[in-house]
């Protein structure tokens, strides 16, 4: 039985759903941001891949709603009273996908990969003096001076996102993809299934153990309410939006901002800003060219640039515009039952709002990160 429940994402991370019941294979087809073409999130920075990576991977540690570091795959760590020395040990049950515990052992050759290829890993390892195996759930961050950067390093939201791998993977330069995407999160990715240009697929782990405390932000449970993920390849923005409506799809992560009028229109559609702070537009002057070399011309430009003409004409919808910022949008449908939509009772892991939530210092988080259900 494939969900009904249609639901257009914009940017966001934690969705309520309406799941149907436990022996119905419950699927949800979603039209992302792009197309997935690369899969190792250690090798390439694009948002898609690092969504990716949440969909079947885990972290050390993960960012709260607060923005706070909180432990995910490791149950406790210590810090020698001489700030040198951090002993992490893991969580008991974790597994990897093929069925093989995760160990100290996979955790350490993982974040010397990712910490070979991040900025932020780079400058935490200038600190590093060692990185020592105790046993099978426990190792040690040994450092050659104190510094304040393990935990947010470990625990960073975005690209590069210290993801952990088994070994075997973990062992490939940081500068070559990885041909085997053996991960420990809680779905489990289906490559003989997936097709460039049509869709991924992704299948609920079962095996997979979340953490006992609340979701929060990044971190704290991550409890799958559906079986099925597929991500759908459709370029054309109309196109998509059509799918949606007619009910071939259950969500699209960014909906274009000139086809909401669209989406409003249809009452089965439910439109939820995912971003109190909003989204800017960038703007750069190639000042190797003229005119924009003189730097006259490019004050001149700043003088007669209005923020507010240009969000009309390229927004719109002034309920869409606040400042020179534009909002990310969510919006949710129930086709099959009028009137039990997404209730505001049930809040996402923020609070802020019914379907999903994002966190302001990272404004494209994965989908995959919160399944709650009614």
């Amino acid at each position: 039985m494939t969900m009904r429940r249609r639901l257009v994402l914009g940017l966001a991370s934690a969705v309520l759903l309406h799941v149907a019941p436990a022996q119905a294979e419950t699927t949800l087809r979603v039209v992302m941001h792009s197309d997935l073409k690369l899969l190792d999130p250690v090798w390439s920075g694009g948002y898609i891949t690092r969504n990716h990576g949440y969909m079947i991977y885990d972290t050390l540690f993960a960012t709260d709603a607060k923005g706070e570091i909180r432990p995910q795959m490791v149950e406790r760590y210590d810090v020698s009273a001489d700030k040198l020395t951090y002993t992490m040990t893991l969580r008991d049950g974790l597994t990897w996908h093929d069925g093989k515990p995760v160990t100290a052992e996979d955790c350490v050759a993982s974040i010397k990969r990712w910490g070979a290829r991040d900025s932020f890993g780079q400058k935490l390892m200038t600190f590093v003096k060692d990185l020592v195996v105790v046993d099978a759930r426990t190792f040690r961050i040994v450092l050659s001076e104190p510094t304040g950067l393990v935990l947010p390093a470990l625990g960073k939201p975005s690209v590069y996102v210290p993801f952990m791998m088994p070994k075997r993977v973990a062992d490939t330069s940081s500068n070559e993809q990885i041909s085997d995407y053996t991960g420990s999160g809680p779905f489990v990715f289906k490559r003989d299934e997936w097709k460039a240009g049509d869709k991924v697929v992704y299948v609920k782990f079962d095996k997979y153990r979340p953490r006992p405390e609340p979701p929060s932000g990044l971190a704290g449970g991550k409890v799958a309410k559906v079986d099925r993920v597929e991500w759908r390849a459709i370029a054309d923005h109309q196109t998509a939006i059509n799918a949606l409506l007619s009910g071939e799809i259950d969500m699209i992560e960014s909906p274009p901002h000139d086809l909401l009028p669209v989406l409003k229109a249809d009452r089965n559609v439910k439109l939820v800003d995912t971003s109190p702070l909003g989204l800017q537009y960038a703007f750069r002057f190639n000042t190797l060219h003229p005119p924009f070399d003189n730097v006259k011309i490019r004050q001149a430009l700043w003088y007669a640039f209005n923020q507010e003409d240009f969000l009309k004409a390229t927004i719109g919808d002034p309920t869409a515009r606040r400042s020179s910022r534009r909002r990310a949008w969510t919006a949710c449908s129930n086709r099959t039952s009028p009137g039990r939509g997404l209730s505001s009772r049930r809040r996402a892991t923020t609070g802020r709002r019914s379907c999903c939530c994002i966190r302001p210092t990272s404004p494209c988080w994965p989908i995959s990160r919160r399944w709650r259900s009614r």
